[in-house]
């Protein structure tokens, strides 16, 4: 009896440590809700009123014109060369550090944070002085006729370069949690290796790897830093939609900046959607096992 008080004391006195008084609560609700309206609702809002503003037929005049046409797909393009890699190379990042013990794997997962410590100009500027006239390949793709950089190449470089993090680290605690019992379970059982990676790891990370697919492409199609830098800024040709919405802003083309801007707009909204259907099914099927087991 006396553990069963103790144990409920413990819980008592553990509900009172983390109760805030009333007032402390709204003022948390208070500022969170400010907070979300005048920095992320308001400006969304702004985005399609401006867009609108001289009417629907301006509006679609600018997303059907051939340099908006031509900016989208491009960034479809990026993303579809882009994500695929990331996702190869998150998996195989993620099964390394997560599977396996050898030394190096910390310098491993720094490596694959750098994109997140680096500025995207600096992203870019790096591409520069790799594939530029005077950079280290510059003469020898000059001598044969190779263009990486302000063509597509290198607006692909880069954007992998910036969302190469975002797959491996949705996995890597994933599956780091998961273990490697039941991978060795199926070996046991005499699977093979690709066997066990389809039949084992795949399905037990499904979520979390389209989880990071949504966050890579998100990415991906909005990358504007590293994108600019080794575009070239050529209309109709190496202009993604975020480089095509500062060019018509500073063409003063207001109304055709926003209307393009909305497509990005959406895309974000999109994927909010999707991350969080992603995330409630998520829980479900982590309910679903400890069912399971239980």
């Amino acid at each position: 009896m006396s553990s069963v008080n103790s144990s409920l004391a413990n819980k008592l006195q553990s509900r009172d440590a983390t109760r805030e008084p009333t007032i402390v609560r709204y003022i948390l609700l208070a500022i969170a809700l400010i907070f979300f309206a005048s920095c992320l609702l308001l400006p969304l809002v702004l985005v399609f009123v401006e867009a609108f503003r001289q009417g629907i037929e301006v509006f679609f005049r600018a997303l059907v014109e051939p340099d908006t046409l031509s900016a989208v797909k491009l960034t479809l393009l990026t993303a579809a060369i882009a994500v695929p890699l990331n996702v190869v190379f998150g998996i195989a990042a993620a099964w390394s550090v997560a599977k396996f013990k050898f030394k190096g794997k910390s310098l491993l997962t720094t490596l694959i944070d750098i994109p997140f410590s680096v500025s995207p100009v600096i992203a870019g500027l790096m591409l520069v002085l790799m594939f530029g006239t005077q950079g280290w390949w510059g003469v020898w793709l000059q001598d044969h006729d190779i263009k990486i950089l302000y063509a597509v190449p290198a607006i692909v470089l880069a954007t992998v370069f910036i969302t190469v993090p975002f797959v491996a680290r949705e996995l890597i605690p994933l599956m780091e949690a998961q273990g490697t019992e039941e991978e060795e379970a199926a070996i046991v059982l005499g699977a093979s290796g690709w066997q066990t990676f389809w039949n084992v790891t795949l399905p037990n990370i499904k979520w979390g790897l389209l989880y990071g697919v949504i966050l890579c492409n998100a990415r991906a199609m909005g990358e504007f830093g590293a994108v600019s830098v080794v575009s070239g800024h050529i209309r109709g040709e190496t202009n993604t939609l975020p480089l095509h919405v500062e060019i018509l802003y500073n063409e003063y083309s207001f109304s055709a900046a926003f209307a393009v801007a909305t497509l990005l707009a959406l895309l974000a909204i999109v994927t909010l959607i999707v991350k969080s259907w992603i995330e409630y099914r998520q829980e479900q099927s982590l309910q679903h096992d400890d069912q399971a087991s239980q």
